[in-house]
């Protein structure tokens, strides 16, 4: 075949935006094209592999047998393309080039400004690029070769994807005075009032990881009111509504600053989540995201 034959990657990456998206003018904008360049591109992509890719008419459109084949290999070839320019940039040395990452919103706001500080003084040549999502997105991500490495809460159920732990950010229990003082010492377990602890909402694993790690299973300790962040949960506490186990990296990062509230430890510190990398078994850049974690345990882990 004549180089004149190969599709570009660039329209590629257009077909699998399309596949993400199922609607021409998202895929478009993903791609920072018009939705004309994008049909375009569409159509000569076909001529070009010399088969339908898709069937449209004027409302809708959907992709054929064979179009959903393409896909597939699509994502092979622009997974083995990142993998090459991942290779390459390795091969110029560690912890040069791009780098993005995944965080979730009860990580990113209190680990990222830091490791952003210490990499811009002991990495200068490299680059993170941020991405903050809830953890099921971000797996998502991670899989499909959209983002090179996320930053997690664990456990979590990551499939084949490699894992790594950093370190134990422990839960501290969250209220004001008058509402936490009754407490038991433990601040934790079956002697917790009932209906008086809030969390965040199911989307956020933090919430499953305070029940599991504050053993609150089983009973009707939690308010069947739920958050949508940790800021709206200072803002609920102060009114005295109840308490929370929020974890310590947003304690000692001042989410409670200015606030009348207070946080206590919990038995033995116990109560923990873990906080971890995670990648894909594939990539080779490996050296250079074991660096990146030993930095993050450096921040974190003697806090």
């Amino acid at each position: 075949m004549s180089n004149r034959h190969r599709p570009s990657l660039k329209a590629l990456q257009y077909l699998l935006a399309l596949h993400q998206e199922q609607n021409f003018n998202r895929a478009a904008k993903q791609c920072f094209v018009s939705q004309s360049t994008l049909s375009t591109a569409i159509q000569n992509l076909e001529e070009q592999l010399n088969c339908q890719v898709i069937e449209r008419d004027h409302k809708r459109f959907h992709f054929t047998p064979t179009g959903e084949q393409v896909v597939l290999r699509t994502k092979q070839i622009l997974a083995q393309v990142d993998d090459l320019l991942a290779f390459t940039a390795d091969q110029s040395g560690d912890m040069q080039g791009e780098i993005s990452i995944g965080c979730i919103p009860t990580i990113a706001p209190y680990l990222l400004p830091r490791l952003i500080e210490s990499c811009a003084v002991q990495f200068p040549k490299l680059t993170l690029m941020l991405r903050e999502d809830t953890t099921e997105n971000l797996l998502k991500l991670l899989q499909q070769n959209r983002i090179d490495l996320l930053v997690l809460a664990l456990p979590v159920d990551t499939g084949d994807l490699m894992v790594k732990t950093l370190f134990h950010d422990n839960f501290m229990l969250v209220g004001h005075p008058e509402v936490i003082d009754p407490f038991p010492a433990s601040g934790i377990g079956k002697d917790v009032p009932d209906h008086s602890i809030f969390l965040l909402e199911k989307e956020h694993c933090l919430s499953d990881h305070a029940v599991s790690a504050c053993q609150l299973k089983g009973g009707n300790k939690i308010h069947p009111f739920s958050a949508t962040s940790l800021h709206t949960l200072v803002q609920m506490m102060r009114q005295k509504a109840g308490a929370s186990y929020f974890p310590k990296m947003a304690i000692d990062n001042g989410i409670l600053n200015g606030t009348e509230l207070e946080s206590r430890s919990l038995a033995g510190n116990q109560a923990y989540r873990e906080i971890g990398l995670v990648w894909r078994p594939t990539t080779a850049r490996l050296k250079t995201f074991m660096q990146l974690g030993e930095c993050i345990k450096f921040l974190f882990a003697k806090d």
